[in-house]
């Protein structure tokens, strides 16, 4: 009687999976090896004529580090920029997100239609972020409603100028960040809480645990995987910020590049220079400040 031949589901499974490594090292890990190779080069565009390219070592990395005319380092400074905007978004982002998860997941509450309300915080997460400056800047504009009301009002005797503050211009691109992610964070918070078994949120009723003991006794340990995820995807968000602010002060950072993220000045050698060298080594120096940040974020977030 002849031998049935036995299926390999390991092939069929290598088979299965190679689509994604095709693609991941054609899209996403040939561009990452380019990038750092054209760091070491010096490539660019002057006028008509390109120039490169020629291997320069680290000259880039140095120029990086370099002070401009304005007497700061641009790197430094706009590292300094992503991270405050980021912070002035997220800290109301996770407050707002942790209260309303705990909020729609109390058994105790027992709040009927989550899934409309979901709906409803989830809903600025959808419109693109490049809409939500173009709406906030006809907005604030000085002929925008807003300072319309003020002057019509009497609380202003003249339109006020909220695209040339530092702190205006940085409260709305936080403003911004948190409308468009705090629905996104409060879905995944609670997802997390309700992976809980509820036994545990029993037995420390019954023990007389009030909801703060609760709170940070049960629920954040039991969260810190999930919390610790969220909070390192958005921080990662955060260093890549790029639209809000490149729309609302038109690309230019506004008011003297408070505004500028590392982003935007990596979009300078891009759009403006053709400069690729020097684009490629602020690329690689994001990396590693993403991946530093990240590593400290884990270790200290994780830590009993």
């Amino acid at each position: 009687m002849p031998k049935k031949k036995s299926i390999s589901y390991a092939k069929w499974g290598y088979i299965f999976i190679a689509p994604f490594f095709l693609v991941y090292i054609i899209f996403t890990l040939y561009p990452q090896i380019l990038t750092v190779y054209n760091s070491f080069f010096e490539y660019y565009r002057d006028g008509l004529t390109i120039v490169g390219p020629n291997f320069v070592g680290l000259k880039n990395y140095q120029t990086l580090f370099q002070a401009n005319n304005a007497g700061y380092v641009p790197i430094i400074k706009f590292l300094g920029n992503t991270l405050w905007l980021w912070i002035i978004g997220a800290v109301p982002q996770f407050t707002v997100a942790m209260l309303l998860a705990l909020f729609f997941t109390s058994t105790r509450l027992n709040i009927k239609g989550q899934q409309f309300f979901k709906t409803v915080i989830y809903m600025p997460n959808l419109i693109m972020a490049s809409a939500f400056s173009m709406l906030f800047f006809a907005l604030f504009s000085q002929v925008g409603p807003i300072n319309q009301l003020l002057v019509a009002n009497g609380w202003a005797s003249q339109p006020i100028n909220f695209l040339g503050m530092r702190v205006t211009v940085q409260t709305l691109i936080g403003i911004m960040n948190f409308l468009m992610w705090f629905g996104n964070t409060t879905i995944l918070l609670m997802a997390g809480i309700q992976s809980i078994d509820e036994a545990l949120f029993e037995s420390a009723r019954l023990d007389g645990s009030t909801s703060t003991q609760v709170f940070f006794h049960i629920t954040m340990p039991l969260l810190m995987p999930i919390f610790i995820y969220v909070f390192i995807t958005s921080m990662i968000g955060g260093i890549q910020m790029f639209d809000v602010p490149q729309v609302l002060t038109n690309g230019y950072g506004i008011p003297d590049n408070t505004s500028t993220t590392l982003i935007m000045y990596l979009n300078n050698f891009l759009g403006i220079s053709k400069n690729y060298g020097m684009a490629g080594a602020v690329s690689v120096l994001l990396f590693v400040i993403t991946a530093v940040l990240s590593s400290i974020v884990f270790k200290t977030i994780n830590k009993k």
